[in-house]
């Protein structure tokens, strides 16, 4: 059960370093090369320090890596973890394409002949549709 929550984690974590758009960008920037916090800050029209925010939150989710180089920090991108992301997606879809999958054959089968339906004919007699 605890190795099930820290997966939920790392998948909420993920998702939620991905739901942003700039967030989006600093990846894919750092996934062309490598970057330091203030090369990415001059890209944005946000400050430093928010710049700085958005690595810290890609940072945690595992997406970019920081290695110090000289005085700097440089930022990287992870690709590993966007494979995992990729594969948390498929997994995804192919379950949402069962269900719709098992939806489509439920509604065939609704579609289908029904049960026949008796009625009386105007002289009383039961006949079958």
């Amino acid at each position: 059960m605890v190795v099930r929550q820290e997966s939920a984690e790392r998948t909420d974590r993920l998702f939620h370093a991905l739901a942003d758009a700039t967030r989006r960008e600093i990846v894919a920037l750092t996934m062309r090369g490598d970057h330091s916090v203030s090369e990415l800050a001059q890209r944005f029209p946000m400050s430093f320090a928010a710049v700085q925010k958005h690595v810290a939150v890609l940072e945690a989710a595992g997406l970019v890596v920081k290695q110090r180089q000289g005085r700097e920090r440089r930022v990287r991108g992870n690709p590993e973890a966007l494979q995992e992301v990729h594969r948390l997606l498929d997994a995804l879809a192919q379950t949402w394409i069962g269900r719709m999958d098992r939806i489509d054959a439920l509604l065939a089968g609704a579609t289908g002949p029904g049960p026949q339906t008796e009625t009386r004919s105007e002289h009383g007699q039961e006949t079958s549709q």
